[in-house]
């Protein structure tokens, strides 16, 4: 009986041994993630701690942190049972940033000038209410079944819908919030945030001040056979680089977005695992390798953080989005802009319009048709920083769909031969998340006509 309680004992501490020794390298993770979202869920968008928790927190091994607000300091900090404690700073116009502990949090810091839409003109392209419209060829009754489907019903948590916007001809069609949101809330756009950067590149490209097909200007790569990657194969996500991106486990994209300092060189540093344009391989890391890209083609860093709201954000009223830095000051484009549903539909009604904002062009049409052209491997679910329909991903809505995505299920649909916007913000993606169910609803209700 000794010898078995020795046995069990000794399994025991094997157990314990083993789960910590999986667990313990996570914790950064745990708590950075934590953290970060605590900051930028507060002060960004105003929501309490325990609304965060409940919500954005609410992920396996996430909600072990414990977390604390310091609205005094504007900063939040998360550990695991006092293990592993990160801190996140709030900076106005920069959004929070998760610190190292050796962050200057007393340096000076330049922040993006904005402008607002100043016009009389209702949504969407100005900042008065959307007018009233009604279609004939819309059946309302069936839209506000198939948009409130995409919502729990009161004690369920498996669809988790934030909000459904529907645009059909440039007017709101349908609009729902789940309860504690509304159409001033901004929400976290995660992977949305990599079309709005690929878009910059579409705009130097009509301006004549940057060419996609020719390598991509990084002075490490010259002497190697990273040379001849264009910024064309960074925006397809086939550039022949190394990268793992899985969120489950300490990986590149994990590391880089709760360790890196400076985001936009984890991607530049990985040697190549396949010619350019021989493998298609989905990566953060690319976008915030673009992010810095773009850094460069400004004499300041001024003009860098400017640029991206004047020449695209604000130009087209999307005044409440907060693109976030990192430590180094560069904005996170793979992940971290936030913005109102109906601002975030505003990136999918401008690349419908294929560039042009009510009159200007802000990209030439083509660069419309570019993003939503099939990417090389990609079977036919990918373009330049957009996903796509052509596939068939969702077998009942039409081929020529687009769309911005992010985890978790956020969605921006461009469906140009329906002239639709369909945005969903939530907490659910698919395929737990009956995308194909919603969007083909959405479309049953709206009788089309050539």
């Amino acid at each position: 009986m000794k010898k078995f309680f020795k046995l069990v004992g000794f399994a025991s501490f094997i157990g314990v041994f083993y789960l910590g020794f999986t667990t313990y390298p996570k914790l950064d993770l745990i708590s950075g993630f934590s953290a970060k979202s605590i900051a930028s869920g507060h002060f960004i968008d105003h929501r309490s701690q325990s609304t965060i928790e409940k919500g954005d927190n609410d992920i396996k091994m996430i909600d072990y942190a414990e977390n604390s607000i310091n609205d005094a300091g504007k900063f939040a900090v998360a550990s695991v049972y006092g293990l592993k404690e990160r801190k996140a700073i709030y900076r106005e116009g920069l959004g929070a940033t998760l610190i190292t502990n050796d962050f200057d949090v007393s340096k000076p810091y330049e922040v993006p000038k904005r402008t607002k839409l100043n016009n009389n003109l209702p949504f969407p392209y100005g900042n008065k209410d959307p007018l009233d419209t009604v279609f004939t060829n819309v059946d309302y009754a069936k839209l506000n079944v198939a948009v409130a489907n995409a919502f729990d019903k009161k004690g369920e948590l498996s669809k988790r819908s934030r909000s459904v916007l529907v645009i059909y001809k440039d007017k709101i069609i349908a609009e729902k919030y789940d309860t504690g949101f509304n159409k001033d809330s901004k929400i976290l756009g995660w992977s949305m945030t990599k079309s709005v950067t690929a878009t910059l590149f579409g705009i130097l490209q009509k301006q004549g001040k940057y060419d996609i097909y020719k390598p991509a200007p990084i002075p490490e790569w010259q002497k190697d056979d990273r040379k001849i990657i264009t910024t064309n194969d960074l925006l397809h996500m086939n550039s022949g680089l190394e990268w793992e991106e899985n969120y489950s486990t300490i990986c590149d994209a994990t590391n880089m977005l709760f360790q890196a300092k400076d985001m936009t060189r984890i991607q530049l540093e990985k040697p190549t695992a396949f010619k350019p344009n021989a493998h298609w391989n989905y990566s953060s890391g690319t976008t915030n390798l673009l992010s810095g890209i773009l850094r460069k083609q400004f004499k300041s860093h001024q003009e860098y953080l400017d640029f991206w709201y004047s020449a695209l954000i604000d130009k087209i009223g999307m005044n409440s989005m907060v693109v976030e830095t990192d430590m180094a000051g560069n904005f996170v484009g793979s992940s971290y802009g936030w913005a109102t549903t109906r601002d975030w539909s505003k990136l999918g009604l401008l690349y419908l319009h294929k560039g042009n904002w009510n009159g200007t062009t802000l990209f030439d049409e083509s660069w419309a048709k570019y993003v939503a052209t099939p990417t090389a491997g990609s079977n036919g679910k990918y373009g330049a920083h957009f996903w796509l329909n052509a596939g068939g991903r969702f077998p009942d809505v039409p081929r020529d769909m687009y769309f911005c995505s992010g985890y978790q299920g956020q969605m921006v649909a461009i469906i140009p031969s329906l002239d639709l916007v369909i945005v969903r913000m939530g907490l659910v993606e698919d395929p737990k998340f009956d995308f194909n169910g919603m969007l083909s609803g959405i479309i049953a209700s709206i009788k089309h006509t050539k």
